[in-house]
């Protein structure tokens, strides 16, 4: 077949092609866990592009429905595996929410700083990882290295590296320890001591300072790279518009420059946890950006988790600085044949990926009578199609790498 163009001299040529309909994942490692598109491609272009979900079933909510909430909590962990933290916090206020627990400062104080080093660690693993999908292993590795020290410290505080079920109804289950041995990571990076005794407290600053200064590196790795930027610069390009109407959220939504975050729009019970704390909301577009950038694309949405590391650094100093002083204890005492009231709730905070909410309908029983859980990648996940319809092959990684799911959340 032969087009005709303005120079009769000139003729272009249609290589005709077939339509493919292509499986990308599960097993691909850009799908990010359990994750199956359906590709419907013509060539290198992509005409169509189906998430495909249900691999996990673990049927976590009608599990909440049979136990009291203090017992629910370690399946909230398993939700988002990344940010097992994020997701305590969220369930613990929820019940507190539907019971009108009131908690101490301590305990406000402590969940901050531990909310916030839960969301540096999710998104240096959304950095190395994304980096990792565009073929730069670099900052994996020293994001892997990072998240570390941050697992040891959360060892020391409750015990577990990855799910913790810490964060609890009323509080947590433990006060921070008063004395530690520096994390051997930690030790080693900063040229300390292993054996050498501080507190939690201190070790966190000591890595809070190390971590810092890092930030620029990875600026320089990746978001400042031409190749990152040639890769995710005015790609999978989301509107303002589209990411409200789809319901988007976290750093999805910011990057499409809505100015919304619940740790400071949200509900009172969550809200006054940040009362009286110095933080920015990072929202496209960025005086920084790049001149290929738009609102809304791949890099943009990387570019906030990256702010977001730096203001949850500040948060963390804060609460490390408030914490000695704050009034009350830790945690207020629930037990766990304790009646739930006849009445339902439901309440959003914040997390790592957006906002997960929790929903819970008490019927004078310990446990409740309905337990739901909203996920913020869920609906991240469902601008996928649009956003790579008429994009290249190669460019998917980009774009789905740019929306940080966790299939845990997504599949319960």
């Amino acid at each position: 077949m032969s087009i005709q163009v303005e120079d009769p001299r000139v003729i272009e040529f249609d290589v005709r092609t077939d339509e493919m309909l292509v499986n990308m994942g599960p097993q691909h490692p850009s799908t990010h866990g359990v994750l199956r598109l359906l590709l419907r491609t013509d060539g290198e272009v992509v005409h169509e592009v189906t998430p495909h979900i249900g691999y996990l079933h673990r049927c976590a909510e009608k599990i909440g429905e049979n136990l009291s909430p203090p017992q629910w909590i370690p399946y909230t962990d398993r939700m988002d595996y990344l940010a097992g933290m994020n997701m305590n916090l969220g369930f613990a206020l929820a019940t507190e929410k539907l019971i009108g627990m009131e908690v101490p400062e301590k305990a406000m104080t402590l969940r901050v700083m531990i909310a916030e080093l839960g969301r540096i660690a999710s998104h240096l693993v959304g950095m190395g990882a994304y980096g990792l999908d565009l073929g730069s292993f670099s900052p994996f590795l020293y994001a892997f290295r990072e998240r570390e020290i941050i697992l040891d410290l959360f060892e020391e505080v409750c015990g577990a590296r990855l799910t913790y079920s810490y964060i609890t109804v009323g509080g947590a289950t433990h006060d921070l320890p008063a004395s530690i041995n520096i994390p051997p990571g930690l030790a080693s990076l900063t040229g300390r001591d292993p054996h050498e005794h501080v507190s939690w407290m201190e070790a966190t600053e000591m890595f809070l300072d190390w971590l810092e200064p890092r930030i620029l590196e990875y600026h320089t790795l990746l978001t400042e790279n031409s190749i990152f930027i040639k890769r995710t610069a005015a790609i999978g390009e989301l509107s303002r518009e589209d990411a409200i109407s789809y319901g988007c959220t976290g750093p999805v939504l910011r990057g499409s420059g809505v100015d919304h975050d619940l740790r400071r729009d949200g509900e009172s019970i969550y809200t006054r946890m940040y009362e009286g704390y110095e933080y920015e909301i990072p929202v496209a577009p960025f005086a920084k950006a790049p001149p290929e950038a738009v609102l809304g694309d791949n890099w943009c949405r990387f570019y906030v988790r990256m702010m977001e590391v730096v203001q949850s650094i500040g948060l963390v100093r804060q609460a490390i600085a408030k914490y000695p002083t704050a009034a009350g204890e830790y945690r207020v005492p629930f037990k766990l044949n304790t009646k739930l009231p006849s009445a339902e709730c439901y309440l959003e905070t914040e997390c790592p990926r957006g906002q997960m909410g929790f929903h819970l309908v008490g019927d004078g029983k310990a446990a409740p009578l309905r337990a739901r859980a909203k996920s913020s990648c869920f609906c991240n996940l469902s601008v996928t199609a649009d956003l790579c319809r008429g994009c290249l092959l190669a460019d998917i990684p980009s774009i789905v790498g740019s929306l940080d799911v966790v299939m845990g959340e997504i599949d319960r």
